[in-house]
């Protein structure tokens, strides 16, 4: 006889579109999950056509939603939370409605000062690949800081530093193409990862401040021709580009 296969429960909680893994893992950890009926932890598994999952008591349905992937050119000033009972804007307001029915949540936030692609997805796998440090997934940004960065400190920037516990640093960092090489106020920095807001820490610690923050690529996907505000649904050529050097 064949054993059921069993899968994390927080894998099967992003698959159908509910949050993401880190999401999920999260509620685990609050005991807010349970599996027929029993509160699970951490690493639990489940026979995902068999086993009832619920969530605060309430069930998740077994049927995944249609995954959808979307980039959208965010504008300053709106918040990437599903669910900030203080948040006046979100860039889930930015959606039409009937995207607005289907759970996404973001992919590589966005501050709320800074502005650029964005993307939006119920597809757990696709946040889970874009995340992990083994798709080496890169990341540029055009930053705008306020004087001239000294040539001494470019090294230092790649060399990173230690703030807080964690480990900050940028790939690569050059005037942005285009524009006077002396200035080196206007950069374009490369990254393979991102914490939360890790080059304004980073330039902060360094003793300059950002005065503008735009995400202009992730993998081989350009922000071009879309506006501010405005969203694109991917499709398979695109999503494929997010994992291309």
């Amino acid at each position: 006889m064949n054993r059921p296969t069993t899968v994390r429960v927080q894998k099967v909680i992003a698959e159908r579109g509910m949050a993401s893994r880190r999401e999920a893992e999260g509620w685990i950890e609050e005991g807010r999950v349970c599996v027929n009926g029993e509160i699970v932890s951490l690493g639990a598994r489940c026979d995902p056509d068999q086993d009832k999952i619920t969530v605060d008591g309430n069930t998740i349905a077994r049927i995944s939603p249609h995954k959808i992937v979307i980039a959208m050119n965010k504008p300053k000033g709106f918040l990437c939370s599903n669910d900030d009972p203080h948040a006046t804007k979100t860039v889930f307001d930015l959606l039409p409605e009937e995207l607005k029915r289907i759970r996404l949540f973001c992919v590589g936030r966005l501050d709320k000062d800074s502005e650029g692609l964005l993307l939006l997805t119920n597809d757990g796998s696709i946040q889970q690949k874009l995340a992990h440090p083994s798709y080496n997934v890169l990341k540029k940004y055009h930053v705008d800081i306020d004087k001239p960065l000294q040539e001494a400190d470019v090294p230092k920037l790649v060399r990173g530093i230690k703030w807080e516990g964690e480990q900050l640093r940028v790939e690569r960092v050059f005037p942005r193409p285009g524009k006077p090489a002396d200035a080196w106020k206007q950069l374009e920095i490369v990254m393979h990862h991102g914490k939360k807001r890790e080059i304004r820490r980073l330039l902060y610690a360094f003793g300059y401040n950002v005065k503008k923050l735009r995400r202009v690529q992730i993998g081989n996907l350009r922000l071009s021709g879309l506006p501010r505000g405005h969203i694109k649904t991917l499709g398979k050529r695109e999503i494929r580009q997010l994992f291309e050097s």
